[in-house]
C-alpha cells in the first residue's frame, strides 16, 4: 500500500509557524516512506474564510519548495457528496436532529457532555436543528508519538452538521480522508481530541482507520497556541530556510550546521533522508524559542 498523507489548512489568514510545523512534518514523513503528500482546502466554515487566503496558503507552500501529488482538493466543492453520507447516516438511525442550545446542555449537565437528551425526546420539527452522530462507545487507539490514547469515557453524541447549515469539520475531514485514502496523519495535538469523533464515523462509515501521529503545537510564552486569533505573524518566504530549520529543531531532527548556509531544497532534502519521527517530543504542546 502507497503512503498517502496529506496537509489540510483552513483559509482564514495566511500560514505562521504553527502551520509550518503540521506541514513540515506530513511532508517529510510522507517523503520519507516513499509516499504521497496531498493538500486539501478546509474551507468549509465561509463565514471564518478570508479571500485570497487559498492562493496566499498555495503561493506560501510552494515558496517553501513543498511539491504535492494531484489537485488541491476544497471542501466547498463536496457538498453534495457530504449531504448524500449524512442521509444515509440519519436514515440508518446512527444520527439524529438535535434542538438543544448549549445553555440547555449546562443546565441539564452541569456542563458536562452531551446527555443524548434529542436521541430520546425526538424534535417536533427538525428543520432548525443540528444533526448529531450516535455514539456510545470508547475508541482507544495508538498514536505514533503521543503513545497510547486509551479513551477512559465513551465518546459523546457529537455534532456533524450544524443547526446554521454547516457540515461539521469531524464528518468532512473523516469522509475526505476515505476518499482520498489517506492512510497516514500526521497533524497538531489540538486535534487529539478529535480523532476518536473520526473513529467512530469510519466504523460507521466502513472506512479503513489510518494510522495517527500528533506533533506538539507551538505555542507563546502566555500558552496559547500560535494561531490568527494570537495575532502568530505569516511566514515569511525570504526567511524561509531559517524558519525550515527553526521548524526541524522544534521537531526534535537536530539539523545539522552546514543546513544553515545551503540553498532551501537541499536542506529539504537533507530533512527527508534524515527525518526521525521517533525523535519528535511526546508533548502536547511546546514553548517557541524567540530571539
Amino acid at each position: 500500500m502507497v503512503y498517502t498523507g496529506r496537509f489540510a489548512p483552513s483559509p482564514t489568514g495566511p500560514l505562521h509557524f504553527g502551520s509550518l510545523l503540521a506541514a513540515l512534518a506530513s511532508y517529510l514523513d510522507a517523503r520519507s516512506h516513499n509516499g504521497q503528500w496531498l493538500v486539501r482546502i478546509e474551507d468549509l466554515d465561509t463565514p471564518r474564510v478570508v479571500k485570497g487566503a487559498t492562493d496566499s496558503i498555495l503561493n506560501t507552500l510552494e515558496q517553501f519548495g513543498f511539491e504535492w501529488h494531484g489537485p488541491v482538493i476544497r471542501q466547498s466543492d463536496r457538498l453534495p457528496i457530504y449531504h448524500d453520507i449524512l442521509s444515509q447516516l440519519i436514515d440508518n438511525h446512527l444520527a439524529y436532529p438535535c434542538h438543544c442550545s448549549r445553555q440547555q446542555i449546562f443546565d441539564r449537565t452541569g456542563g458536562r457532555r452531551y446527555d443524548g437528551y434529542c436521541r430520546t425526546h425526538p424534535p417536533k420539527n427538525s428543520s432548525d436543528c443540528a444533526i448529531r452522530s450516535h455514539c456510545e462507545q470508547r475508541y482507544p487507539f495508538d498514536d505514533l508519538i503521543q503513545g497510547h490514547q486509551p479513551a477512559n469515557d465513551p465518546t459523546e453524541d457529537f455534532v456533524i452538521f450544524r443547526r446554521d447549515g454547516f457540515f461539521a469539520y469531524q464528518l468532512a475531514v473523516t469522509i475526505d480522508d476515505a476518499e482520498q485514502q489517506i492512510n497516514h496523519i500526521v497533524r497538531g495535538s489540538d486535534l487529539l481530541d478529535s480523532t476518536p469523533k473520526q473513529i467512530h464515523l469510519q466504523q460507521q462509515l466502513g472506512y479503513p482507520q489510518p494510522i495517527y501521529a500528533h506533533i506538539p503545537v507551538a505555542t507563546n510564552v502566555q500558552g496559547q497556541k500560535l494561531s490568527k486569533q494570537t495575532l502568530a505573524p505569516a511566514l515569511d518566504h525570504q526567511q524561509a530556510r531559517q524558519q525550515m530549520i527553526q521548524a526541524l529543531r522544534f521537531l526534535g531532527q537536530q539539523p545539522v550546521v552546514e543546513l544553515y548556509d545551503c540553498r532551501l531544497e537541499e536542506c529539504l532534502n537533507w530533512a527527508i533522508e534524515h527525518w526521525d519521527i521517533t525523535a519528535i517530543p511526546s508533548q502536547m504542546s511546546i514553548v517557541l524559542e524567540t530571539n
